[in-house]
């Protein structure tokens, strides 16, 4: 496993360091990090449409980098992967997410996301990165609660649109050799296990769909995490590194009573002061066999996100394991063989 990482957009702003890529790659670097994964919809920050068409562009990005003991982990199209298929109830709330042509565009603004991510697999095979990070968009969330019931074939015709609209997108990040990982989130179409797969069924398994894994999201859930990653380790190509914590009362519970963050049951933390079990989580993703990045993201409603950033760096460094390469036992284990083995067991 390699880190740490962190994933910069929730790091962005206007003032120094946080509005250059080389600038927040200097602040990163003297933190600890060792991967950044870089949004891809502040052009300023990086040029995704000059990236997918320059391997100069590229090579100077992946150059800077380098200087700073730096790679990148994956580009990002969250935002972009957000809205390549969405509800028209996010119309007006989704107006930004997009190119200024395409305000109060529904159609406009889809066609927008899904050339995006054509761009990012052409950017990414550019980088020569192997994952690629995004969601999958929502178009039957709103339907989530069934009440009144849904209508029989409702999700099923989402899913069906999902299936459709990502199957090309897929097959060109499959021809470069790259891996989509969509983060399994509430807010999005796939937001578990049973979602996640929906759309592998109606995708026959597409080699490329595959998990962004980040416990906070399925803790807040109250799901079972870690046999999550036993389940699915052959799909998790990704990792973010994120704590949370819930205390329901009985007031509130899983969907917050439309509450801010500092009085919801569920919130995130900053790694180490919520309720995540990362020794079980990186134990779990070790033994396993996950090979890919360890990427702290943080979105503690609490504390100050600089400080949360300083610490993450040396919380992910002291949880990564260096797997043994042999059974801590083999050295009492005697040499035998079939006859030997039988006679042991009193069958000759």
């Amino acid at each position: 496993m390699k880190g740490p990482g962190i994933m910069l957009v929730q790091f962005l702003g206007a003032d120094p360091p946080f509005n250059r890529l080389a600038t927040l790659a200097e602040w990163a670097a003297s933190l600890g990090y060792k991967g950044l994964q870089i949004p891809t919809f502040r052009p300023e920050i990086f040029d995704l449409a000059q990236a997918a068409e320059s391997q100069t562009y590229c090579d100077d990005v992946k150059g800077m980098l380098a200087a700073h003991g730096l790679e990148i982990t994956e580009l990002s199209t969250h935002r972009q992967g957000h809205v390549v298929v969405s509800h028209p109830a996010y119309d007006q709330t989704l107006a930004d997410f997009g190119p200024p042509e395409a305000r109060g565009n529904r159609a406009a603004r889809q066609e927008w996301a899904r050339q995006q991510l054509y761009l990012a697999a052409q950017a990414a095979s550019r980088l020569g990165l192997c994952t690629h990070a995004t969601f999958s968009g929502s178009l039957c969330w709103p339907y989530l609660y069934p009440y009144p019931p849904r209508p029989a074939g409702l999700v099923e015709e989402a899913f069906d649109e999902l299936a459709r609209v990502w199957r090309p997108i897929l097959n060109a990040f499959d021809e470069r050799g790259i891996d989509v990982c969509f983060e399994i989130h509430p807010g999005e179409d796939l937001f578990d296990g049973w979602t996640f797969d929906m759309l592998l069924d109606r995708l026959d398994g597409h080699p490329r769909c595959n998990i962004l894994y980040d416990p906070s999201h399925m803790l807040l859930q109250q799901m079972d995490y870690l046999g999550f990653i036993d389940l699915y380790h052959e799909r998790i190509k990704a990792v973010h590194v994120k704590d949370a914590e819930f205390h329901g009362d009985a007031r509130g519970g899983a969907y917050g009573g439309f509450q801010d963050w500092g009085n919801r049951a569920g919130r995130f933390r900053s790694l180490g002061d919520g309720q995540v079990d990362f020794v079980g989580m990186f134990s779990r993703l070790a033994h396993h066999g996950y090979d890919g990045w360890a990427v702290l993201e943080w979105e503690c409603f609490l504390k100050h996100p600089e400080d949360g950033a300083r610490e993450g760096a040396a919380f992910i460094r002291d949880h990564l394991i260096r797997t043994t390469s042999h059974a801590f036992d083999d050295f009492m284990r005697p040499t035998t063989d079939r006859e030997t083995n039988r006679q042991i067991l009193g069958l000759d």
